[in-house]
């Protein structure tokens, strides 16, 4: 195992992305598990699949299937290079290597927030009607979020990130 390892996860316009560059703007070592690590697949045997079967809802496929390949993650977690790593960003299949972690951060937001969040972002899940409603049915729910301790980002990114910080001791 690395020497710290913590995942950050969150549904869609928590503010995954946002806390991943402001951690790096700190000097700390951040896989962005959305952009390098993600892909179609199943859950379950991590092989990549072209799309979804006839008659599939594309969305609600797309979502239940965004994955992140375990033995990459796996090398990621070993590396020792790095005092702390941190891997932000959802996978739905979390369970797989949820044991390498040190500490699950789970964000949040209020719905309010959440949607006027989503309305700033035309080019990325949740801005769509159909992917909106989506995304709100799994921020009610907590769909396809790991436990962890819970972070409230309606506050600046940057004291998000000295909430999260201020929990790794």
């Amino acid at each position: 195992m690395g020497i710290k390892n913590y995942l950050i996860e969150g549904s869609s316009g928590t503010g995954k992305t946002s806390v991943a560059t402001e951690l790096e703007r700190r000097g700390y070592h951040v896989v962005h598990g959305d952009r390098v690590l993600a892909y179609i697949g199943d859950p379950e045997t991590g092989q990549a699949l072209a799309g979804p079967p006839a008659g599939a809802d594309r969305i609600v496929w797309g979502y239940a299937h965004w994955i992140w390949p375990v033995d990459k993650v796996r090398a990621i977690a070993a590396d020792t290079t790095h005092p702390i790593t941190f891997f932000c960003g959802g996978s739905r299949n979390f369970d797989k290597f949820l044991d390498l972690f040190d500490k699950v951060f789970v964000l949040d937001i209020d719905v309010e927030t959440l949607n006027r969040r989503l309305d700033g972002r035309p080019n990325e899940p949740g801005f769509e009607p159909a992917e909106r409603a989506l995304v709100l049915r799994y921020h009610d729910t907590r769909g396809y979020l790991p436990v962890g301790i819970n972070i409230d980002t309606a506050d600046t990114v940057p004291s998000v990130v000295d909430d999260i910080l201020a929990q790794l001791t």
